[in-house]
């Protein structure tokens, strides 16, 4: 059996007061209108993997209002005929905890049960915005690879700000320096090699691959030198310069992805709104490939009005790609009519608003 969610229940949920669904192994299509709460059933299925989820959002930020009670996410994962029973929660005023088959767990051992990847609207801007958000899209498809590439992202800023402090203060204190960039050191190597290993399954998994997506050449950008070594040296020798600025200057935190549209030689930047949208779906699609070969499932993947941006022909070769993957995708759309080429075994979801609570039924 592939990865798949089996039941999934919302309490207090931003606009979900509460709701329970079961669905099936293959795609989830939910639709409904502008405001009935399709994106935050995402939202709700991303935070089955370690991470702040698909909006980035702090365990205070997602409680219904106004009750303000505090917010729970269950379900039932299947995998390989093992189930787990996973409940993440938060209370009023506190941090969000993980529970795996009633067991408190850390969240990285979420990503062990359960790999999620997603494309979200907000990522249609990816390739002509900032490197910060482009390191963050790397970052999560470097995580569906390595559970414990957050822990490693994690421990690189920490030192890092540590560093930054002291150099805004002009400290003068080489033995801490040399503890921090130590840290830095090896939590940055770390965080290069899952970025690299990243960029390297995508690559291999486009290589051949049968699909109406354009393939993407990748490759990452920056003047942060490779291995633990070479970065404590850079560190080291960069503190000077770095203390005029205020802040470290050098690093895996500066790194950028860059892409071609392999095809028509053409930078991801220059192409258009539509050929930048199929990039992103190619590259979603390669990770899933890629992670179905690794570990012999497809993740879950969630795909937020994705629908609407595509051609009734290339709707259709999404769905057929989703199944021949075998992948359960849950997908959002306004209208049924957009999910017409799914075949019979997809689950399909109405999703209404009534009374300032989000609604889901079976359609």
């Amino acid at each position: 059996m592939a990865l798949a969610i089996e039941t999934l229940t919302l309490s207090h949920f931003r606009s979900h007061r509460a709701a329970e669904l079961s669905v099936g192994p293959g795609p989830v299509a939910i639709h409904g209108p502008n405001g009935s709460g399709k994106t935050n059933v995402l939202e709700a299925v991303s935070l089955l993997s370690p991470g702040r989820g698909l909006r980035r959002a702090g365990p205070g930020e997602i409680a219904r209002r106004p009750e303000g009670v505090g917010w729970r996410v269950g379900a039932v994962v299947g995998r390989h005929g093992d189930r787990h029973a996973i409940d993440t929660r938060a209370e009023p005023g506190a941090t969000r905890t993980v529970r795996v088959d009633d067991k408190a767990v850390p969240q990285v051992a979420l990503g062990r049960i359960a790999r999620i990847v997603w494309l979200v609207p907000a990522m249609d801007r990816l390739w002509t915005e900032g490197a910060e958000g482009r390191r963050r899209f790397l970052d999560r498809i470097a995580l569906s690879f390595e559970p414990t590439h957050a822990e490693a992202a994690l421990a690189y800023e920490k030192a890092m700000r540590e560093r930054n402090r002291l150099l805004k203060d002009g400290a003068d204190d080489p033995a801490w320096y040399a503890a921090l960039e130590r840290q830095m050191a090896r939590s940055g190597a770390a965080v290069q090699d899952n970025r690299l290993h990243a960029v390297r399954r995508l690559t291999e998994a486009q290589a051949g691959a049968v699909t109406a997506f354009p393939a993407a050449g990748l490759s990452l950008t920056g003047d942060d030198p490779p291995g633990e070594e070479a970065l404590a040296a850079a560190f080291r020798n960069g503190r000077r310069t770095d203390m005029y600025a205020g802040r470290t200057l050098a690093g895996p935190h500066r790194a950028d992805l860059a892409a071609l549209w392999a095809e028509k030689g053409v930078e991801a930047r220059l192409a258009s709104t539509g050929e930048q949208k199929a990039l992103l779906l190619s590259l979603v699609l390669a990770n899933a490939r890629a992670l179905a070969e690794d570990l012999g499932t497809p993740p879950i993947l969630l795909l937020d009005e994705v629908a609407a941006h595509l051609d009734a022909g290339r709707r259709a070769a999404l769905y057929a790609e989703i199944e021949a993957l075998g992948a359960q995708a849950w997908m959002t759309g306004t209208g049924a009519e957009l999910f017409e080429a799914l075949r019979e075994g997809a689950t399909r979801v109405a999703a209404s608003e009534d009374g300032g609570a989000s609604l889901l039924r079976a359609a």
